[in-house]
């Protein structure tokens, strides 16, 4: 070989380490690294902030949780074999498609996949849902795994999405959308009617015909009833009333704090002259998956750990909501700012304001009861952890040393508040825990 030679195949030589190859080597460790719980956490941070961009209800925003959040652990379970499927334990749900045997995949990126899938068919902002997809795929692609294992994970994930909205709907939501509106057809001194500061209209009267997820009927376990109506001042109605009335009067700091804290409205009204100012706020379901986040992130839970909690928490508030809204337009009890008002103080307003629908049972008491059982069976009874879901409205983080500790401060927030009566919010602490812990012992997730 002569000088030139020599010469020339240096260069290309040097070249050749300078550029990428044909065969570039991929990350042998991509599906380790893939296995990571914060992919998740980013993908229902990402619906939770739609769901509040889009001011969906407390209930129907329980509905985007449960079919998401179903969707991301049947995508993810594959890769566990010691996990299994939902399909035949949740109304409805059948098995759906499985992976290609023999195939490489990245179920981890599936999973993700398939919550965004179902949370972008579920909401209106559509636009923002492909946003976060791309970003969410921007952060597995930098994983650097196979581009065949990359593109049949969004497939298989894909697969699994489409299954599961084939599935959700059979479940009456649609026919809710088109059913009558709540009407006032009685001059009963009882039943609910619209509440200031908006005097909007009820809010789903017929979410009680929803499918549940897991319990066999809305009847399955019905709550305490409401106190008998009274008017009498030697009544135990009056004196429920009564009993708001003067825990407004008193309100220490604390309880405004907690009042405000569990607030959870998704469209809080202030109304000052004629300005009528909107907060969009997150709403009492979301407020419970952020805590699932922030406690699997402190129990150092996988990613398989973590999609099993959301989605038993997710179905447990879903199905809670349904069992509660059931109560609430059966039992059509009157608020109390409502019987207060006429009753005992034309002039008295609640702390907080006063959603649009019936009162008995508190819907924040039961979802939160049902969500603090499902969390206690997964993570334990004395769980320390501290919750700063509402930091983002420039409320101070907030100390519990059980989940129970929390979802009945949640309760008494409604107290506090002056929009439950003591009984409402006892009645929907009850039903919710008799619900968290039906959907712990019927729903199994692991084989063993």
């Amino acid at each position: 070989m002569n000088v030139r030679h020599l010469a020339l195949f240096s260069t290309i030589a040097l070249l050749s380490l300078l550029q990428p190859s044909c065969t570039q080597p991929y990350n042998k460790n991509y599906q380790a690294e893939a296995n990571d719980p914060k992919y998740l956490h980013k993908g229902i941070r990402l619906i939770t902030d739609v769901i509040r961009h889009d001011i969906f209800s407390p209930p129907v925003a329980s509905r985007i949780y449960a079919y998401s959040t179903v969707a991301a652990y049947e995508a993810l379970i594959p890769g566990y074999p010691q996990y299994q499927s939902l399909a035949g334990q949740l109304n409805g749900l059948t098995p759906g498609p499985q992976p290609e045997a023999g195939k490489e995949y990245c179920f981890p990126l599936a999973s993700t996949t398939a919550l965004l899938a179902v949370g972008k068919k579920l909401i209106f902002s559509e636009g923002n849902i492909k946003e976060m997809q791309d970003s969410v795929v921007t952060d597995f692609q930098q994983l650097n795994m196979p581009p065949k294992v990359f593109d049949r994970s969004v497939a298989y994930g894909n697969a699994v999405a489409k299954h599961i909205i084939e599935w959700l709907q059979s479940d009456h939501y649609s026919q809710t959308r088109s059913a009558p509106k709540f009407t006032i057809t009685t001059k009963d001194p009882a039943r609910w009617i619209p509440t200031p500061p908006t005097y909007t209209d009820a809010l789903e009267p017929h979410w009680g015909t929803i499918r549940p997820w897991v319990l066999d009927s809305a009847n399955q376990f019905e709550p305490i009833p409401p106190i008998p109506f009274s008017t009498d001042k030697n009544s135990d109605f009056f004196k429920a009333a009564k009993e708001v009335y003067d825990v407004s009067k008193a309100l220490t700091d604390e309880h405004k704090k907690i009042g405000v804290y569990w607030d959870c409205n998704p469209f809080e009204v202030t109304i000052t002259g004629h300005l009528i100012v909107p907060t969009k706020k997150i709403t009492p379901g979301g407020h419970w998956l952020n805590i699932v986040a922030q406690a699997c992130k402190k129990a150092n839970k996988n990613m398989i750990e973590s999609a099993e909690t959301y989605t038993l928490v997710s179905l447990a508030i879903a199905d809670a909501f349904i069992s509660c809204w059931k109560e609430k337009y059966d039992a059509q009890l009157i608020r109390p700012v409502s019987y207060i008002n006429l009753y005992i103080d034309p002039n008295w307003a609640p702390f907080i304001e006063t959603p649009p629908f019936p009162e008995h049972t508190s819907g924040h008491a039961t979802i939160s009861a049902a969500a603090a059982t499902v969390l206690t069976q997964l993570l334990g009874d004395n769980f320390e952890f501290t919750d700063d879901t509402e930091v983002i409205f420039d409320l101070e983080t907030r100390h519990f040393n059980s989940f129970f500790e929390a979802s009945d401060q949640a309760a008494m927030s409604r107290l506090y508040g002056g929009i439950h009566y003591r009984n409402g919010n006892e009645g929907g602490r009850l039903n919710g825990r008799e619900i968290g812990k039906y959907v712990m012992e019927y729903v199994k997730t692991r084989k063993n």
